[in-house]
């Protein structure tokens, strides 16, 4: 049974019931000409029902959902008709008394009422089949994110784990407060992994998360890694955001770019704000991916992390957000753009 206990979905009845009115106003009938009082009075009886039966379906959304999906769309319709025809009854019976009617002249009761009723019912199933079909899409897509950011969890990949536990091993004797700061590291990554499909993060958490992927692989690759972070003013760093989702941009300009290099080289991180935008940028040096084996798996990069953090993305801050990437010039750029209004 559809949720309609929400603002939105009350306006979205509402607006139903009134384009029926509006249709109805449209329909030639030299008896009875449009006039401005009869189409607030027809705009009040519509928005009367529509209102009432959107408070009745909200109040017996639980019952109802006990019910199968069948029987209970037919109950709940039945409602809606039974609903409709008391209150258009109601409504004929006061336009009686003051001898007006909001659709014209000598309508008898049971036509009016009925015809009122069936009406709403057959908006009522347009309506509820709607909003069903976008609660079920709306699940769907949340699953599918969900579903995703579970796969983030094995973005950090075994080799990292095992080059990663014998760089800590070898640092105990010769380095234990390094080492120890590296094992601190490595549980932080770990624990965001496990977690990647549970709540929000937020921007500060995502740009700590990649520091501390950022100092274990310095460890690894010593001077042939170099960081630059550039910072903007006023950055939303309570931002909430999607787990893993800078983690994994960062951990391929690393696989794919500075370790490819026998040189290294900086990964460079931007974050500004431009007006009701946030942007992320990404830019490291990395051999041209057209020029890479074909049985190379390092060189065909790693497309569907940034494919999957782009649907997630869209789906936490609607199609606005964007996430770009491509190689130009010996540099791989990838760029988040985020909608803040």
């Amino acid at each position: 049974m559809p949720e309609l206990c929400r603002l939105p979905r009350v306006g979205a009845m509402v607006g139903l019931a009134e384009l029926v009115v509006v249709i109805v106003m449209l329909v030639p009938d030299a008896a009875t000409p449009v006039t401005l009082g009869r189409f607030l009075s027809a705009s009040g009886l519509a928005l009367w029902l529509a209102l009432g039966v959107t408070a009745l379906l909200c109040v017996l959304r639980e019952p109802l959902a006990r019910f199968r999906p069948r029987e209970g769309a037919w109950l709940a319709l039945g409602l809606a008709w039974l609903a409709a025809l008391i209150g258009s009854g109601v409504v004929h019976a006061l336009f009686a008394v003051t001898g007006s009617g909001p659709l014209g002249q000598g309508i008898g009761f049971w036509r009016f009422s009925l015809g009122c009723a069936t009406t709403v019912a057959l908006i009522s199933a347009l309506a509820l089949r709607y909003f069903y079909v976008s609660d079920r899409w709306a699940a769907q897509t949340q699953a599918n994110a969900r579903a995703e950011a579970d796969a983030l969890q094995a973005r950090i990949r075994p080799h990292f784990l095992f080059n990663s536990m014998n760089l800590i091993a070898s640092l105990l004797r010769r380095d234990p407060l390094v080492a120890e700061q590296a094992v601190l590291d490595l549980s932080d990554l770990f624990r965001a992994a496990l977690g990647a499909g549970e709540g929000d993060s937020t921007l500060r958490n995502e740009c700590e998360l990649a520091e501390r992927y950022l100092s274990i692989e310095s460890l690894r690759l010593g001077e042939r890694l170099a960081v630059q972070w550039a910072r903007g003013e006023d950055l939303p760093w309570d931002l909430p955001m999607p787990r893993l989702v800078l983690q994994p941009l960062v951990e391929n300009a690393v696989l794919h770019g500075i370790s490819r290099l026998p040189e290294g080289g900086v990964i460079t991180l931007s974050l500004r704000r431009e007006g009701a935008w946030l942007r992320i940028g990404i830019l490291n040096p990395a051999p041209d991916p057209a020029a890479a084996a074909a049985g190379d798996p390092l060189g065909r990069g790693a497309g569907h992390a940034q494919a999957s953090i782009a649907h997630r993305l869209a789906y936490r801050f609607g199609p606005g957000a964007r996430v770009t990437a491509g190689w130009s010039g010996g540099y791989y750029a990838c760029e988040i753009a985020l909608p803040l209004s």
